[in-house]
């Protein structure tokens, strides 16, 4: 009787084990996160609200968690927003998924230098980045990074 118990409890404790060594599989691939829009909420003097629009797409099998969104915005090397958003979403398995996150700045603070990189000829970069916390058990943390060019006469109304 005393065997059958040994055996027993050491079958159940090897099957436990062998399903934790599961959920750290080789198999998981990263999510693909990508800004998808900026949409223009309030554009008043002192404050300005943004939302932005961030697809998130799922690779693996099993659902994905997301916990929150650190991330910053810069106009060449000007920071125009830094912020936190607490999301607590899931993106299920295989799937696609899109985000609403709120971004608030104040662009007055920063007018003498704004316009003087929106009279110049030379093309703006922009960067978003940020970093995605995953998980609820097991963390991790995916890095967004997206950038480009705007051209200032383009921002011009004629």
């Amino acid at each position: 009787m005393i065997a059958t118990a040994r055996l027993l409890v050491l079958t159940l404790s090897l099957a436990l084990l062998a399903g934790c060594a599961g959920w750290g599989g080789d198999s998981w691939r990263e999510p693909q996160i990508r800004l998808v829009r900026v949409e223009t909420v309030k554009a008043r003097l002192h404050q300005q609200e943004f939302v932005l629009h961030l697809r998130v797409d799922n690779p693996n099998d099993s659902r994905l968690f997301i916990r929150n969104l650190a991330y910053s915005v810069r106009l060449n090397e000007l920071m125009l927003a830094q912020d936190e958003a607490s999301l607590w979403r899931s993106v299920g398995g295989h799937a696609t998924r899109t985000f609403k996150i709120t971004a608030r700045t104040n662009l007055w603070q920063h007018l003498k230098p704004l316009a003087k990189l929106l009279k110049s000829e030379q093309p703006l970069h922009y960067r978003l980045q940020g970093e995605l916390n995953t998980g609820l058990i097991v963390h991790r943390g995916l890095h967004l990074s997206r950038s480009g060019e705007i051209i200032p006469g383009d921002l011009q109304p004629e």
